[in-house]
């Protein structure tokens, strides 16, 4: 699979977070004194960094009380993460087929770059990827394609090779603004919003692009 790329989002691509990012937003909510909002809200807000999210979490709070807010989320969630996040269905056994026929595959999200390797190698992911970059790896967070170009230059990569994967318009905006191709999951937390900035193709099920990706020639 000579110049093959896979880069994968990885709240709602690769892991189901969603329990434990909801309960860190709530938590900081309470410190706040504010009441809970509901699980699907916070979902919605997920996406484009702890930042964004405590800000769209707090609408109405000042820019200091949301700074205050954001260094206990992320104080509360970075020993609160792996409660109940696990990889979705399937996941595990797609990655592990991918690796075995050495393509090479990284993770590019906008959640802090130390979080996501904590929960990669929480999640027994660890040797998987040959890189990891979250949204303060760089000065620009996607869909800035600053992360999809680095990857491609350090794996050597085909830009016409190379694949973003994620649950979002962020993702696929990424993959645009990059030049790459861009596949959708329908699962995930915002796979709605494929319908604003639709994906090259959508998969149910990621042993469905193993498959495909498998089958390319070298």
């Amino acid at each position: 699979m000579s110049g093959s790329l896979l880069i994968f989002d990885l709240d709602g691509t690769l892991i189901d977070s969603k329990r434990d990012l909801a309960d860190s937003v709530n938590a900081t909510r309470a410190w706040m004194g504010l009441p809970p909002l509901a699980d699907d809200r916070v979902y919605s807000y997920v996406g484009n960094g702890a930042p964004v999210l405590m800000r769209r979490a707090l609408p109405d709070a000042s820019e200091p009380d949301v700074e205050r807010a954001l260094r206990y989320f992320l104080d509360y969630y970075r020993e609160h993460m792996l409660d109940a996040t696990t990889l979705y269905p399937g996941i595990r056994k797609a990655l592990d087929r991918l690796r075995e026929a050495g393509i090479p595959m990284a993770v590019l999200t906008n959640k802090p770059v130390r979080f996501s390797e904590r929960l990669i190698e929480g999640l027994g992911l660890k040797t998987h990827f040959f890189r990891i970059y979250g949204g303060n790896s760089f000065d620009e967070k996607k869909p800035h394609p600053v992360g999809v170009n680095l990857l491609i230059a350090e794996a050597g990569a085909d830009r016409a090779r190379t694949l973003m994967v994620g649950d979002s318009a962020v993702d696929v905006r990424t993959a645009r603004n990059a030049g790459v191709r861009a596949c959708g999951v329908s699962w995930g937390f915002q796979p709605e919003s494929f319908a604003e900035v639709p994906p090259d193709f959508v998969i149910d099920d990621m042993c469905a692009l193993a498959d495909m990706i498998l089958r390319e020639p070298a």
